[in-house]
């Protein structure tokens, strides 16, 4: 509900009881509303800050919160869950087909995060956060986005400093005028082009069989086939039941990671090939600061230090992304590392 549509209808009702006195002094209905009556329903935040209360919220209390209030629907990492929006990612996408609209990559205004949080969140439940809870989960929204540090704390006097990235993104609304002509004209139904043009082939997806086809098939198969004897061989080392066991315990984990043929970075890295390898080793995943400098320190994902990462993430890790809990059992820790050695890189 708009400002404008709040402050209307208070505005009516607190016109219609103080302005009948007949009525209340007849009927002994109603009076006109206070101020601090009227103050309790008018919660909008604006753009510039007006109506902002006073509080604090760092990032770190956010990620707490986040977790407690807004997981279930938007994911550990702001990424959204099932048809739950995600709240983080997106960067770049406004001009795609299909693009991702975060609170980083298309809201202008961060009010309007601070706005939406405090009065409609948690679905279900609105309204029980305090301002502070409020300002912690939208720094740690921010920080999602990579807009904030880990050690950001967002507060009513810093709240105009922070660059929102699409604050310049919006313009004012002239389709009106300005494509009149696309509204205006008659529609075409036939001859509307003078000629078609071909600009893409199915061959540059690479779906579309070649004469050879049969020929290079069995020249893949026959590259493929000491890789296939090999990855036979560290199967057999594996404990099949423990890799099974591994992939149950491993649904907690999918959400972020993906593993197996095909394999993507998605909230978190793929994980094909982890074990052994070297920390923050995927060029093209955005990892955090500490995970980073973690990496370029030379540091590998042995099997212990795997343990210790999934036992409790943030402890083996101060400033990890990674907001999950952790697997309190041992079982389940060997269990996932298991599962994740029979995944080659």
């Amino acid at each position: 509900m708009s400002k404008y549509l709040n402050l209307g209808l208070i505005g009516a009702v607190a016109a219609s009881l103080g302005a009948a006195p007949a009525l209340a002094d007849g009927y002994g209905l109603g009076r006109a509303a206070t101020a601090d009556e009227i103050a309790a329903w008018d919660l909008d935040v604006m753009p510039d800050g007006t109506g902002l209360p006073e509080g604090s919220g760092s990032v770190s209390d956010g990620e707490d919160l986040f977790v407690e209030h807004c997981a279930v629907c938007h994911g550990d990492f702001a990424e959204g869950v099932g048809n739950w929006p995600a709240l983080a990612g997106g960067e770049g996408s406004l001009a795609d087909e299909d693009p991702v609209k975060t609170v980083g990559s298309y809201w202008p205004y961060l009010s309007t995060a601070w706005d939406y949080v405090h009065r409609s969140m948690p679905y279900g439940n609105a309204q029980i956060l305090s301002a502070d809870e409020t300002y912690a989960i939208v720094a740690y929204i921010l920080y999602s986005n990579y807009i904030v540090e880990d050690d950001f704390v967002l507060t009513k006097d810093n709240f105009l400093d922070v660059e929102m990235p699409n604050a310049d993104g919006f313009i004012v609304d002239d389709r009106e005028t300005a494509e009149a002509h696309f509204w205006d004209a008659e529609p075409c139904t036939e001859n509307c082009k003078d000629e078609v043009e071909i600009t893409m082939r199915a061959t540059v997806l690479d779906v579309t069989p070649q004469d050879d086809a049969e020929e290079a098939i069995a020249d893949q198969a026959a590259a493929e086939e000491p890789a296939a004897e090999e990855a036979e061989t560290q199967q057999a080392a594996l404990d099949p039941e423990l890799v099974a066991e591994g992939e149950k315990v491993f649904r907690k984990c999918q959400a972020c990671h993906q593993v197996g043929e095909g394999a993507k970075n998605r909230v978190g890295p793929q994980l094909n090939g982890i074990v052994g390898a070297s920390v923050g080793r995927i060029e093209d995943f955005r990892y955090s600061k500490p995970m980073a400098e973690l990496g370029e320190s030379g540091e590998v994902w042995t099997e212990d230090n795997l343990a210790a990462f999934l036992a409790k993430p943030r402890d083996f890790l101060k400033g990890t992304k990674m907001s999950f809990a952790g697997l309190r059992k041992e079982e389940d820790q060997a269990a996932v590392i298991e599962y994740l050695k029979s995944f080659e890189e």
